[in-house]
């Protein structure tokens, strides 16, 4: 018998390299801090690195790839949109990705929105079928504080073959919205920071929120930069005012800062049912689809006037 057991681990190792699958490794989650990344580069089932903002060259963690962000996203008019699966294939397979590899997604680690990047293309990668993802926490700057080894230079990619086919599992599209926008059992979450909520503030989009939507600012996630941790993650979502439903729908302005509360929700508090409006309000509020807090024109002309000359005060 006990010869038995200990042939198991050699018997999945073999199934494992048969089937061209490559277990995750030890202690993997979907958030890493820079200690567990470091030492999972040890080991002989190392993870693909993929770095997905910040200077490359500048910098970057021994074997990682640099990714270019808008390959991931639409055209200026609308960013959130998705590209083509045609075009999204012909990235993944540029950048060396495999579906079976696990993948390791590090930020340059700017500031909290720049986590975005991050989490925008984990929710890509993994509506593509990318199986096991993790991002690193505090991105690149976080690695650096931890004083572990920088590379300098550029790293090129083995191109792959991989040919991924989408999933809609954690999307929700803007027919969707319109269809459900009284449905009970959707609840609605806007992830921009609460002047956007309520209108006094705009960018890409018209001022105002999606009919019916609550407010769950992205920026409540993080520490100097830094996300929290699963159980305090956990702990902030369960004191927010959100509605129950069964299916939670995140959005900002174009799907960056949404991607944030989506990978929050869905990865880390294992919130049941959780999409990513991906194109959100560039698109939703380009045609006269319901909104709340839209303000007068001449009330909110006179609050970028006035945020725009304490800028200049503070300044």
């Amino acid at each position: 018998m006990m010869k038995k057991i200990r042939l198991l681990p050699v018997l999945l190792t073999t199934l494992l390299a048969a089937t061209g699958t490559r277990a995750a490794p030890e202690g993997w989650a979907p958030l890493l801090s820079p200690e567990a990344l470091a030492s999972m580069l040890q080991g002989d089932a190392a993870p693909q690195i993929l770095r997905v903002s910040g200077e490359h060259e500048a910098g970057h963690i021994a074997g990682s790839v640099s990714a270019s962000y808008a390959d991931f996203r639409g055209p200026s008019s609308n960013p959130g949109a998705l590209p083509s699966l045609q075009d999204l294939t012909a990235t993944v397979q540029s950048l060396g990705l495999e579906r079976t590899r696990p993948l390791v997604l590090v930020h340059d680690g700017a500031s909290a929105a720049d986590m975005g990047t991050a989490t925008r293309l984990y929710w890509t990668l993994k509506s593509l079928g990318l199986q096991d993802l993790a991002i690193l926490n505090g991105g690149f700057k976080a690695w650096k504080d931890a004083g572990l080894p920088i590379h300098m230079g550029t790293v090129a990619a083995a191109p792959t073959d991989w040919t991924p086919s989408w999933h809609d599992d954690w999307r929700i599209s803007t027919q969707q919205m319109e269809r459900r926008l009284d449905d009970p059992e959707l609840r609605i979450i806007d992830a921009r920071p609460t002047a956007f909520y309520n209108g006094s503030q705009s960018s890409i989009a018209r001022p105002g929120t999606i009919e019916g939507a609550s407010s769950l600012s992205f920026d409540r996630w993080f520490d100097n930069g830094r996300m929290k941790q699963p159980d305090e993650l956990r702990q902030i979502l369960a004191s927010s005012p959100l509605p129950d439903a069964s299916q939670t729908a995140s959005f900002c302005n174009t799907g960056h800062l949404a991607s944030i509360n989506w990978f929050v929700l869905s990865e880390l508090a294992e919130v049941p049912d959780t999409r990513l409006y991906a194109e959100s309000m560039a698109e939703w509020s380009r045609a006269d689809r319901p909104m709340d807090n839209q303000p007068s024109r001449i009330a909110h002309y006179w609050d970028m006037t006035v945020e725009w000359l304490n800028g200049l005060w503070e300044g």
